[in-house]
């Protein structure tokens, strides 16, 4: 999966990092090594689905694909 990010120089110092496809999706960092790492981690979050919440029954099955 590809998504385009706008990375944004922060006033105070460091990057923050906002991601348009993930409505609340956004990040920082220090630096852009930091920035970067924080994105993958802030895009699995937003992205995460508990499967707990959502009702299934005995047939249904579950598949992860990539995009």
């Amino acid at each position: 999966m590809k998504v385009k990010v706008v990375i944004h120089e922060a006033e105070e110092g460091g990057y923050w990092a906002e991601v348009p496809a993930i409505p609340g999706c956004a990040t920082q960092g220090e630096t852009f090594e930091e920035l970067l790492a924080n994105l993958y981690e802030a895009v699995e979050g937003c992205l995460s689905v508990d499967m707990a919440d959502i009702p299934m029954s005995a047939n249904d099955r579950i598949l992860e694909i990539a995009v």
